[in-house]
């Protein structure tokens, strides 16, 4: 071998050497411009026209509806520790998008019902902390006098139908007000929420057989947290992530999906839904990845056994909703740094407010105990009637 030859072969080497080494360092740069790539556009539905026709109030009063929703949970959470309360108590920390994203975009004939991990769809509708705070202190202050608890929450004058501690069964109720709503021929909707694993429910799939044979104005909107009760979508349905809506091809109905963390993208897709059932009157299945940091319940201490520690930091560091959101709006130049953090300071004191209203008011009646029952509404003879003194003869959407 000449000289020359060898020194050739020498400098491929350390070239290739060096090219080695190269590739190894950027790496990691790859690595996180692939993972930036496959994060969603936060921006991609800011020109959907719902969202063009915020105003800079209105997207300061979703952040507001976000936080408050945050602070009122976190606040039961240390009330629910002290033993300030009993029964179960389904937080919504972690979700708060859904709930503040579709009920921003209700109309005067729409309606919401849903399942038990109410609390964020009871503030979102306009119901005060107090009334909330009290009724999980089962106090007669209360949205139900002290006699739903956390799961029952009830605002018939707002068109909130309450939540249900039935797994799916707000479903077919949730039919019943579509169908209502059709045959009086009203132009409205009802968004009935429910949870992924109330997907494998039989009633659901009951209701979407009706929903599409009748031509319903229900929208059915999945808030896909991925664990249902403690069990991943991977182990509990056939469907991947993002997949539950697409049953809804079976039963003839229209389906969508949007990221749970985008406000953006949950308006976008819930506006095309109401407007399909008031225009044409038809059903929508809209699945939302969400996700909760606490267990499914405050029962639930061992959520971490299904999942991982670094799962949950990884949506509450980078995929936070209300993070997400304040980003935006900084970005777009509608709120500061200072004006979010007096925001935060406003609702954790008005969630103080509601536990001191809360601790401070009383228990329902002796004489309570016979009301509030269907009894009182089937029979027009019977000593309250309570039915027909609430809706004063006629329904709410009457």
């Amino acid at each position: 071998m000449s000289t020359k030859t060898a020194k050739k072969k020498t400098a491929a080497k350390s070239a290739a050497k060096k090219s080695s080494g190269s590739a190894k360092k950027s790496a990691p740069a790859k690595k996180a411009a692939a993972k930036k790539a496959d994060a969603p556009d936060l921006r991609r539905y800011a020109d959907a026209p719902v969202n063009k026709a915020m105003s800079k109030s209105d997207k300061i009063r979703a952040f507001v509806d976000m936080v408050r929703i945050r602070k009122f949970e976190q606040a039961a959470l240390q009330s629910y520790q002290k033993g300030k309360m009993g029964g179960f108590l389904h937080l919504y920390i972690g979700q708060e998008a859904t709930a503040v994203g579709t009920c921003a975009l209700l109309g005067d004939h729409d309606h919401i019902i849903t399942a038990y991990r109410d609390h964020g769809h009871a503030l979102a509708v306009g119901m005060t902390m107090n009334e909330c705070m009290a009724e999980l202190y089962g106090k007669y202050t209360g949205c139900s006098k002290g006699k739903g608890g956390s799961m029952h929450f009830f605002a018939p004058e707002k068109r909130y139908w309450g939540g249900h501690g039935i797994v799916g069964g707000q479903t077919p109720l949730g039919l019943g007000i579509a169908y209502a709503l059709k045959y009086k021929g009203l132009k409205g909707s009802c968004l009935c929420f429910l949870g992924d694993g109330a997907v494998n429910q039989g009633p659901f799939h009951e209701s979407l057989n009706l929903a599409g044979l009748w031509d319903l104005p229900i929208i059915y909107v999945i808030e896909n947290n991925r664990y249902s009760m403690g069990t991943s979508q991977d182990r509990s349905s056939v469907y991947p992530e993002g997949g539950l809506a697409q049953r809804a091809e079976a039963y003839r109905i229209d389906w969508t999906t949007a990221h749970g963390e985008n406000l953006y993208d949950v308006r976008a897709k819930t506006s095309e839904a109401i407007e399909r059932a008031h225009e044409k009157s038809r059903p929508t299945v809209l699945e939302i990845a969400t996700y909760r940091y606490y267990g499914h319940s405050i029962a639930d201490a061992n959520h971490q056994k299904y999942r991982t520690k670094e799962e949950i930091l990884e949506y509450q560091r980078n995929r936070d909703p209300i993070m997400v959101w304040q980003r935006i709006l900084e970005e777009e130049g509608v709120l500061t740094a200072d004006e979010a953090k007096e925001i935060e300071n406003k609702a954790r004191d008005e969630a103080k407010d509601s536990i001191r209203f809360a601790d401070e008011s009383p228990f329902p009646p002796e004489s309570e105990i016979l009301t509030d029952v269907y009894h009182s509404v089937d029979n027009p003879g019977s000593h309250t009637n309570q039915g027909k003194i609430f809706f004063n003869d006629r329904l709410p959407w009457e």
